[in-house]
């Protein structure tokens, strides 16, 4: 022992349970640890007991043997934690001794294991009413992360780095539990752009009279999307892909190309969107603002067992349509007139699993449409196309396969704060209500009161969340009928409603004016999210007519998937749509989608099948689908049989048509095999 304590770096004494404990320090290694008592005599405070510990046990040495490891420390140390008359005590006992103690901040899990860690308030964590070092703060932390699920490294990363930030413990495991600490929670901001464009004057355009009155009623100028597009061709029937924020104004850029050329002779216009809450929206907004200028139809498509067409006027001059429902038209052979203008909003659908292969092949079938009615129509010179998408990770390659000039503006219009915090499936309710309220609570300079738009993954979660929030709201979805869809709208647009719950319908564009979103799930049905869909979904938040910023909430349950196919968790996919860049928009082929789309091909162009085929975005091996729907008697030739013409007209993958084939086989109900496939679709 007096080998080993011939120099001593420093002595640290900490009060724990009745003892001071004590820890020799030499080269920043420890020598021994011991137990300390002390008894008052008539000369003071006194060393009574001194007892090394090693491991559970304890050597008895003699208290003498203290004060000469003492006189021979370069430093002694008191924690400050030692409680006020413990300390006195120790103090007097080493003053008695002419020894110099100093009293210093400590860690308390380092001092209780017997290690000497001094912290300060610019390197230590609270926690409670204490300080630690950031060491045992991140082992607490653990600890407490342990206890949410197997939280993947990046939020363990981020929790990491906000403590270290904030240097408080307890605001961490509280926004472990749904805390809703902006400083916390927020992710960053994106800010508000400008791009210095100089904007077109609505009266120096050379519209037809009626729609220059009409425009020259709403705007001095266009915006600046709409003035690059003007510059760029768009009334001299130059093909465009529109890339800009939401509620930057590209909507009205296919709108005065369309409805000008109408009103000019030079045939009519088409404006697809992908799902029938969008059309219908649109439908209206057009009756609305051109209704009495042209005559406007709708055309969403055709139900499993009948084509309910009461609505469309095939020589209307606007149809507006979902892309199925005009592919279903060119499937069925109706003469859609001569299309001067098509308009394709959300192109970015061409990306999706399930939807890009029906797209990309209703564009190329549609300008087939239109080359052949170019042939047989005197004065017709086929249509000009505009593409619009808030939302393209490489809009100069997309434009380059659209063979279309590229507009893109960059500006968004208020700045979107991005906030994360962490909330398991029941907690997350009471997270979304807190911020419902909160929200709604507010009023911008604009004079209107925030209201949110909360995504979740399935209708019924979106029934759950509505019925618990406080302040009024209602579910949105597909499996809502028209009427109820369109009361839901009226009242969010008239602020009767303070949120909607929602599945994807909405992140396609329908028109709330939001000024929050919340992020409840981040996957749709079965599948998480791409950075695309994402993006798309959050642009929702903010409007420069209505609101000072966005903000959206993404709540994230550790250690959460949906479905055992989904192969990351809920914290990981998080991290991964915050930062992540955006996916480029291409098309891609399984066989199944190769074969459904040649076989519509087929239907529709015949001989001129392999040259739909070739134009298609994505690659399609023609040959090899070809000998698959001759296999499956779905052709003859380049013919569709009546089999083959039925499956293409209601849009069935060959997997369906097998389902429906051996059911009729086995003589099952019409019914009963239309519910199937439907249950089938529900399912996957």
């Amino acid at each position: 022992m007096s080998k080993q304590v011939q120099r001593v770096e420093t002595l640290f004494c900490h009060w724990i349970g009745g003892d001071y404990l004590v820890v020799a320090i030499r080269d920043g290694k420890r020598l021994f640890r011991a137990k300390l008592g002390l008894s008052e005599t008539s000369a003071g405070p006194r060393p009574t007991k001194f007892r090394l510990k090693d491991g559970s046990s304890e050597e008895p040495r003699q208290p003498d043997e203290f004060v000469e490891i003492a006189r021979r420390a370069d430093r002694i140390r008191i924690s400050e934690q030692t409680p006020p008359e413990a300390r006195t005590d120790l103090q007097e006992m080493f003053t008695g001794y002419q020894l110099e103690a100093t009293a210093v901040r400590t860690c308390r899990y380092c001092a209780s294991e017997g290690k000497y860690s001094p912290v300060t308030t610019e390197t230590a964590i609270r926690d409670d009413d204490d300080w630690i070092c950031r060491d045992c703060a991140r082992r607490e932390l653990e600890r407490e992360l342990s206890y949410a699920g197997n939280v993947t490294s990046a939020a363990k990363d981020r929790l990491e780095e906000l403590m270290d930030e904030v240097q408080d413990l307890e605001r961490i495991v509280n926004l472990l539990q749904g805390d809703l600490d902006p400083d916390l929670t927020k992710f960053d901001t994106i800010s508000a752009t400008t791009e210095d464009v100089d904007p077109v004057g609505v009266e120096s355009l050379d519209l037809e009279p009626e729609l220059q009155k009409l425009l020259e009623g709403r705007f001095d100028t266009l915006l600046p999307v709409q003035s690059l597009a003007v510059e760029n061709g768009l009334f001299e029937g130059e093909d465009q892909l529109v890339v800009s924020a939401t509620a930057t104004g590209k909507t009205l850029v296919g709108e005065l190309a369309g409805i000008d050329r109408v009103l000019r002779g030079d045939g009519k216009l088409l404006f697809l969107v992908p799902l029938v809450a969008l059309a219908n929206q649109t439908y209206e907004d057009f009756e609305d603002e051109y209704g009495h200028l042209v005559d406007v139809t709708l055309r969403v498509g055709a139900s499993r067992i009948n084509d309910d067409g009461n609505r469309f006027d095939p020589g209307a001059d606007v149809i507006v349509g979902t892309y199925e429902g005009i592919d279903h038209a060119l499937r069925t052979g109706k003469d859609l007139g001569d299309v001067g203008t098509v308009v394709i909003d959300e192109v970015h659908t061409l990306k999706e699993d399930e939807r890009g292969h029906r797209l990309d092949g209703l564009i190329s079938r549609l300008k087939y449409y239109c080359e052949q009615r170019a042939a047989r129509a005197e004065g017709y010179g086929g249509a000009q196309w505009i593409s619009l998408s808030a939302t393209v990770g490489n809009p100069k390659q997309l434009a380059g396969a659209l063979e279309a000039t590229l507009i893109e503006f960059e500006e968004r219009p208020v700045p979107i704060e991005r906030h994360v915090t962490f909330a398991d499936g029941q907690e997350k309710v009471r997270v979304e209500n807190k911020l419902v309220r909160r929200e709604f609570d507010t009023e911008s300079s604009k004079g209107y009161r925030g209201q949110t738009i909360i995504f979740t993954n399935s209708r019924r979660r979106c029934h759950e969340i509505s019925r618990k929030l406080e302040y009024d709201a209602a579910p949105y979805h597909a499996g809502l009928d028209y009427k109820r869809r369109k009361t839901v709208e009226r009242k969010f647009g008239d602020q009767e409603l303070a949120a909607v719950v929602t599945t994807a319908a909405l992140a396609a564009g329908v028109d709330f004016p939001a000024s929050q979103v919340v992020f409840d799930s981040l996957a749709m049905g079965i599948e998480w999210l791409s950075v695309q869909e994402f993006h798309q979904m959050l642009g929702r938040a903010g409007r420069p007519d209505y609101h000072d910023e966005g903000k959206v909430y993404v709540l994230v349950e550790p250690d959460c998937s949906y479905h055992n196919s989904m192969e990351m968790t809920e914290d990981e996919v998080a991290f991964k749509l915050l930062k992540g860049e955006m996916e480029s928009v291409m098309t891609h082929y399984d066989e199944a989608a190769a074969i459904e789309e040649t076989l519509a091909n087929v239907t529709v162009g015949g001989k001129a099948t392999k040259r739909l085929n070739d134009r298609m975005l994505g690659s399609v091996p023609t040959k090899h689908a070809l000998g698959k729907l001759i296999e499956y008697g779905f052709i003859e030739g380049l013919k569709p049989t009546p089999l083959g013409r039925v499956v293409t007209e209601h849009f069935l993958s060959p997997s369906e048509s097998f389902v429906l084939l051996d059911g009729i086989r086995k003589g099952s109900h019409p019914y009963d095999l239309v519910a199937d496939i439907e249950l089938r679709e529900e399912y996957e």
